[in-house]
């Protein structure tokens, strides 16, 4: 009964019956059988924690199962389902990579490998979108040398992302505004950072619609620097 009422859609009739049905088939042949339709009732349910912990546990319990391989791909889905929009909290969206990463890392030949990979992808862009605003929310803030190495701390762990040109550009922004706002014996080491700076990003993206602020930034701590290292006083 618990069987039909899954397979017609009806999961939440299922559930008290697989419920029970749990303690009174627990180590015998039918134990899996029960298990296996009360992880997938709860997913069908959409109550992804519980399904999450139930296929892991289904999982562990009958890991040489042929369903066991199915039960951690949808453990990972589940992770994946609660993942929130990127400006939210990113637990669940960390806790999915992982468990995408255990199920390749366990499954390396399985047919799902692609999908993983697809998600897991998917995920990671939620995370770099995450990361980038926090990085960015430090210069919004006035927070200059936090922005600066937070966006230096983005760019190495997203070495390639879609962000590179501005999180450069801001790196420019962010280390002129602290040397500005630096005391005198600090400033010249702090200037020729932002000339660093722009160099690198003038060079990687010389069309960039940043270039010419970052230019005048570039100018303006190159005349500082001029006047720090000849002992000029203004």
């Amino acid at each position: 009964m618990a069987v039909a009422y899954y397979d017609a859609g009806e999961c939440f009739k299922a559930l008290p019956i697989l419920d029970e049905l749990i303690s009174l088939t627990r180590g015998t042949q039918r134990a899996e059988d029960v298990f296996y339709y009360y992880a997938k009732s709860h997913f069908c349910t959409k109550d992804y924690y519980l399904a999450n912990y139930f296929f892991k546990q289904f999982a562990r319990t009958w890991s040489t199962s042929p369903r066991a391989e199915e039960c951690l791909f949808l453990a990972a889905i589940c992770s994946a389902r609660l993942s929130p929009e990127s400006s939210l909290d990113q637990t669940d969206t960390k806790a999915a990579l992982d468990e995408f990463q255990l199920f390749i890392d366990s499954y390396p030949n399985s047919a799902l490998r692609d999908s993983c990979n697809n998600m897991m992808q998917r995920l990671d862009m939620k995370l770099e979108n995450k990361n980038f605003e926090i990085a960015r929310l430090y210069e919004k803030t006035l927070k200059f040398k936090s922005a600066s190495l937070a966006l230096k701390g983005f760019l190495k762990d997203y070495p390639d992302s879609r962000y590179k040109e501005e999180a450069m550009y801001l790196i420019i922004k962010s280390d002129f505004e602290y040397a500005e706002r630096s005391i005198e014996t600090k400033k010249l080491e702090r200037y020729r950072a932002v000339l660093e700076s722009y160099l690198t990003f003038a060079t990687l993206f010389p069309e960039s619609r940043w270039l010419r602020q970052g230019e005048s930034y570039y100018l303006r701590s190159r005349k500082q620097v001029e006047r720090l290292t000849t002992g000029e006083i203004q």
